[in-house]
C-alpha cells in the first residue's frame, strides 16, 4: 500500500468526527448482538468498516458472512488503545522493517510493543470477540484471516471471500 494512501487514511482518521456515521446501515447486516460490538469501535474504524461494506455491496457481493466480516474485520483493535500516530509508526516499521514488526507484535500488548501487539494481533482478537457475539463459523474465520495473505490461488469459498474483504479492505 502506498504512502499517499496511508496519509490518506491518517487523514481520515482525524477527520472522523466532522462526518457522520451510518450505524443503521451496519444494523442491517448484523444481529443485535454483532451491532453493539460493532458500536464498541471508535468512530473512524466504524468509518472505514462502512466503506468497506460499501464497497463489497458495489460490487455485487451478497453473502452475510462476509458483509458481517466487512463491518467486523477491525473489531479487535478495541481490545486496547490504538492512537492514530501508534498506527504511523507501526506502519513505517512495517515498511521499513518487516522482522522488527513481526518480532515486537508477537508479544503481549504492552509498554511500547503495544501497537505492534495491535497491529499484528487485533484480527485473532476480533474472531474470538465475533464469535463470543454469536458469529458464524465462516464470519469468524473471515475476521481471523483477514490479514493474511494466501500464497497462491484461492482453494476454497472462504478463500475467495477473503480476497474480495481483502482487496476492498486494502482500498478503504
Amino acid at each position: 500500500m502506498g504512502a499517499l494512501h496511508r496519509l490518506d487514511q491518517g487523514l481520515r482518521a482525524l477527520a472522523a468526527w466532522t462526518r457522520p456515521v451510518d450505524d443503521a446501515l451496519a444494523a442491517r447486516y448484523l444481529s443485535p448482538e454483532l451491532a453493539a460490538l460493532y458500536r464498541r469501535m471508535r468512530r473512524s474504524e466504524r468509518q472505514h468498516s462502512l466503506r468497506v461494506l460499501r464497497r463489497l455491496l458495489d460490487a455485487g457481493q451478497t453473502d452475510p458472512d462476509l458483509l458481517a466480516a466487512a463491518l467486523l474485520h477491525d473489531v479487535g483493535k478495541v481490545r486496547t488503545r490504538f492512537w492514530l500516530p501508534e498506527k504511523v509508526l507501526v506502519v513505517l516499521v512495517k515498511a521499513l522493517a518487516p522482522g522488527a514488526y513481526r518480532r515486537w507484535g508477537s508479544g503481549p500488548a504492552r509498554g511500547w510493543r503495544r501497537p505492534f501487539a495491535v497491529s499484528i494481533q487485533h484480527p485473532a482478537w476480533g474472531a474470538d470477540m465475533v464469535a463470543a457475539a454469536g458469529g458464524s463459523p465462516l464470519a469468524v474465520e473471515l475476521v481471523r484471516r483477514h490479514a493474511d495473505h494466501l500464497d497462491g490461488p484461492p482453494q476454497t469459498g472462504a478463500d475467495r471471500l477473503l480476497l474480495a474483504l481483502q482487496s476492498v479492505d486494502d482500498q478503504s
